[in-house]
């Protein structure tokens, strides 16, 4: 299962550490730099949703690119929480 629906799967996604998932934890895998670009945000009162590049450099100085769409809306305490993230690796056209 890909999609992590709930805050235990999610958290496995990106720090790992659930027997439940077999993920090593995203956020944890050394990587040394962190840049992204914005294509588009739409904010609409409490929501914003921004889609755009994310770069991620690792130790060896290689960089990986990733299209990423986020979604955050501010709780009723006035925190701004993330309510979608999605990533998948840029669309290749077929030779």
């Amino acid at each position: 299962q890909t999609f992590r629906v709930t805050k235990e799967s999610a958290l496995a996604y990106f720090v790992g550490g659930d027997k439940k998932y077999p993920d090593a934890g995203f956020a944890l895998k050394g990587w040394k730099k962190y840049e992204s670009t914005n294509a588009g945000v739409y904010i609409d009162g409490d929501i914003a949703i921004t889609m755009g590049k994310v770069y991620l450099t690792n130790g060896k100085g290689e960089t990986t690119t990733v299209d990423k769409t986020w979604g955050f809306k501010r709780d009723p305490a006035g925190k701004v929480r993330i309510f979608l993230h999605h990533s998948s690796l840029p669309y290749v056209p077929a030779k």
